[in-house]
């Protein structure tokens, strides 16, 4: 059953070349929203909207660093020049870095909040500058489940994460006057790039729904690994009609492996 609310949608994902990104630029044009497949890598961000286009979807692929106001402003201002309006605003893109705090470099640092925060904030900011005026729109961000519980070698990230949460339910909050949700979807492990580089052997896998008490990390009670689709699903939810009276929430994705602490 679709998920009404998101046809004829002009919706931007950033991050859409991989992993996250593309299964959210998949889910949504599956339901019918016209899509803006947004990575910082040209081959990526082009062949996100080859695939789309392939399976009859409409796209386009766009290039933009989210870590950069002016390439995000010029980007929104593309999308509605060659689209229309915005309507919905998926923020998925983000990078990854691990290791204990006294081995954290500031450059390390600065990338994860660059990229996971200050990006949330630019393209959430040219967003709403865009749809608070129309009096609709949604901004969904996809954060982590580092952002609500301590994760040994993930402090850096766990931080720039967290930021963006607060970040986008702050936002919620002074434009629901204007008919604008802003809600966040906090994955656990899942199945993409970003997470296989943090796997060491063939058992990564299973490690990881194990748990790892060693490092004060519980497993995955559901048993399994999530899959980008999951996360996607859970985007479509939010963005969908059956979400109207949903704002400002953070939707974990992630078999349980939090405890919901």
């Amino acid at each position: 059953m679709g998920q009404s609310g998101i046809e004829g949608s002009i919706a931007v994902v950033t991050g859409a070349g991989q992993g996250i990104g593309r299964a959210v630029a998949h889910a949504l044009a599956a339901e019918g929203a016209v899509i803006a497949a947004v990575d910082r890598d040209p081959d990526r961000a082009r062949a996100a909207a080859a695939e789309l286009e392939q399976a009859g979807r409409k796209a386009l692929g766009l290039v933009a660093d989210v870590a950069e106001a002016a390439e995000v402003e010029r980007l929104f201002d593309g999308v509605e020049r060659d689209l229309g309006p915005v309507s919905l605003a998926v923020n998925v893109a983000g990078v990854l870095r691990t290791g204990a705090v006294t081995d954290c470099s500031d450059a390390d640092w600065a990338e994860l909040f660059a990229v996971n925060a200050t990006g949330v904030f630019h393209v959430s900011r040219a967003a709403a500058r865009r749809m608070r005026p129309r009096g609709g729109g949604c901004i969904i961000t996809v954060g982590s489940n580092a952002s609500g519980v301590p994760r040994a070698d993930m402090a850096a990230y766990g931080a720039s994460k967290a930021a963006a949460t607060l970040f986008t339910k702050s936002l919620g909050l002074e434009l629901a006057p204007h008919g604008i949700r802003c809600n966040v979807v906090s994955p656990g492990s899942t199945d993409t790039p970003m997470q296989r580089s943090m796997w060491s052997g063939a058992d990564g896998a299973a490690r990881t729904v194990a748990g790892v008490p060693e490092r004060y990390r519980v497993g995955i009670p559901l048993g399994r690994i999530a899959d980008p689709a999951d996360i996607a699903d859970a985007v479509c939810f939010l963005a969908s009609d059956a979400a109207r009276h949903i704002t400002m929430h953070d939707l974990y994705v992630d078999g349980g492996a939090t405890l919901r602490a």
